[in-house]
């Protein structure tokens, strides 16, 4: 689970570096509010689409005005939410990286992403009403696999009406303590784990057509923050608005990214609802806080892969061709990421620190603010997006590890490859919720799934 945010203050005041005793909200030496958190860019949907094969139009304007893009940590090139080059790219100064590759130009071999954004007038941009006929025969409302009820211990038997296997006789978990989705070459899995009594993962996947008839593919994982109230409900109504959110925005054409950010703040309102108690209810428990959990999804398209995030669930790119870098493509709001982008403590002292996983950023009534990120990616190669919570990449925290404990045949048995993850981290301790969902890049055409 994550853990509800904790301002703590830093081993050195980030102002006049001066040492802080543990609990000090200002610094003695400079009175610096220790209790400030860095403010988080406002994220703003690009415009281009290279290969997709869809004119979407161009996002409404934020009212909020122009920020900077946010810092990712990934090795991935690709571009924010207010179309500049990711950190990390050729573009940012990367002394390793060559320049950006004019527009028309091949990728870069080493990066394996597509960054060729030429400029384009807006009335490029135009887009045309679908064709009811065509919309409505192609948009699939995230059609599920109904799977068979089998065994989760031997894999074997059938499960009888009173909740045991008629073959090993192992009791079977309750319904969200263990669960498994399928929608085509999509496939998700959440499991308890070993150490907590009830799981508050909760998760969504499904596909979509675009108006040209395209496929999209959507995968949403939410962690309920542990320390919050009914951290359970919360990332079960998160995961089903954003889901709904996208299901209705992306056969309309609304571009990807903007489809994302539209569903974050569609989980948030969800997550804000339950705090929405009547008096006597809040007489009995004044002292409670405010559901809250954590949210990460990808959108998967024939040319782009979107991302967008609050808290510190992750998203990483895995290629098919496992010689390639792997990235990581989300940036953790928390208390660790905090003193690493401030330069105040290495990743490992970070990450080793009891306050690291103090989240920063969640969805909740009692969030600071609303700050959904995104990016928007290119790859120019066969892969996989791996979105999980942070059960699973506790134990699989690098890119690298990730690449290395993600199967082989992934884009065939896609629900395989995720009990497969689900069990790597039952096997490293299970000390967590454990959620993962997979989606191939590119998006397979209709009717093609999972062998």
């Amino acid at each position: 689970m994550s853990q509800m945010p904790q301002q703590a203050a830093p081993a050195k005041c980030p102002s006049c570096a001066e040492p802080l005793e543990s609990g000090d909200l200002f610094c003695g030496a400079c009175g610096y509010d220790l209790s400030a958190v860095p403010a988080a860019s406002q994220d703003h949907p690009t415009l281009t689409m290279g290969a997709s094969g869809v004119a979407w139009p161009p996002p409404e304007p934020d009212s909020s005005g122009p920020s900077a893009a946010p810092h990712l940590p990934t090795d991935l090139p690709g571009t924010d939410s207010g179309g500049k080059p990711l950190p990390g790219s050729p573009a940012h100064g990367s002394p390793s990286a060559p320049d950006s590759p004019p527009p028309g130009s091949p990728a870069s071999p080493a990066s394996g992403v597509r960054f060729d954004r030429p400029p384009r007038p807006d009335d490029d941009y135009a887009l045309q009403a679908p064709d009811p006929r065509v919309a409505a025969s192609a948009t699939e409302s995230a059609e599920t696999t109904e799977l068979p009820k089998v065994c989760v211990a031997c894999r074997a038997g059938r499960v009888d009406d009173d909740g045991y296997c008629e073959n090993c006789g192992h009791a079977q978990p309750r319904e969200r303590d263990h669960m498994e989705q399928e929608s085509g070459p999509v496939a998700a899995v959440s499991d308890r784990g070993l150490r907590h009594h009830r799981n508050e993962d909760a998760f969504t996947v499904g596909r979509a057509a675009l108006p040209d008839g395209t496929p999209a593919l959507f995968a949403v994982v939410c962690d309920g923050v542990s320390s919050a109230t009914r951290p359970d409900e919360a990332s079960l109504a998160a995961s089903r608005a954003a889901s709904e959110a996208l299901l209705a925005a992306l056969p309309q054409g609304t571009h990807p990214q903007a489809a994302m950010h539209e569903a974050i703040v569609a989980a948030s309102q969800a997550v804000n609802a339950l705090a929405e108690e009547p008096p006597a209810a809040r007489e009995h428990t004044p002292h409670q806080n405010a559901p809250a959990c954590t949210i990460v999804g990808s959108v998967v398209t024939a040319g782009l892969l979107v991302v967008g995030w609050v808290g510190d669930s992750r998203a990483y790119w895995v290629p098919a061709d496992r010689g390639a870098p792997s990235a990581r493509l989300t940036e953790d709001d928390s208390w660790a990421a905090q003193m690493v982008a401030a330069g105040l403590m290495s990743e490992a002292e970070a990450y080793a620190d009891e306050r690291a996983h103090a989240i920063t950023g969640w969805l909740g009534a009692d969030a600071y603010e609303l700050e959904p990120h995104t990016a928007s990616f290119k790859p120019d190669r066969p892969g996989v997006v791996v979105v999980c919570t942070d059960g699973l990449w506790n134990y699989a925290e690098s890119a690298e590890e990730m690449s290395e404990v993600v199967p082989a045949d992934v884009a065939l048995r896609p629900l395989h490859a995720a009990r497969v993850l689900v069990g790597h981290a039952l096997d490293g301790g299970g000390h967590d919720n454990v959620t993962v969902a997979l989606l191939p890049f590119p998006a397979p055409p209709q009717g093609a799934g999972s062998a």
